[in-house]
């Protein structure tokens, strides 16, 4: 079972991790209802590094960036359920819409994203990676699941 920490914990961590010559990769996203593709989205980034951080943005960025009425789950939530994944080792709610400052702040070897991108140079954040010298990576399979999809469905049924 993973572990939930704050950001100062989690580069603690880190530190010790690399201390012991192993390899963080982090997987970021909002994971508001969990579904099937996040699962598989998380299992492909933990073969990407020994260690799989999941950073996950607080109620605020999620509702900016989401609109009225999300996150349906609260952060601390979506932690203990993240956290509860057998590919999940760490997991840290970061504030503000984009990962890129603690990306910064940990520079995992591997910043894994979705294929929601076509090529890794299209990921908002590869150029922080890119310029500390990780590696962006696109795991998972195709986008055919969305925490959006069963909103609109659960909603249609609810009609």
């Amino acid at each position: 079972m993973g572990q939930i920490l704050t950001r100062l914990e989690l580069r603690h961590a880190v530190e010790r991790l690399r201390d012991q010559r192993r390899t963080v990769a982090l997987a970021n996203g909002h994971f508001d209802l969990l579904h099937v593709g996040h699962l598989r989205y998380l299992r492909a980034a933990a073969r990407e590094a020994n260690v799989l951080v999941v950073a996950i943005n607080d109620d605020d960025s999620v509702q900016r960036l989401k609109g009225p009425g999300r996150p349906l789950v609260p952060a601390t939530e979506r932690a203990e359920l993240l956290a509860a994944l057998e590919p999940v080792d760490f997991v840290v709610v970061f504030e503000g819409d984009t990962p890129a400052p603690l990306l910064e702040e940990l520079q995992p070897d591997v910043h894994c994203k979705g294929p929601d991108y076509d090529r890794p140079e299209n990921v908002p954040e590869y150029e922080v990676v890119r310029a500390y010298g990780g590696r962006t990576a696109l795991v998972g399979d195709p986008k055919d699941h969305a925490t959006s999809d069963l909103i609109s469905k659960v909603r249609a049924l609810a009609d």
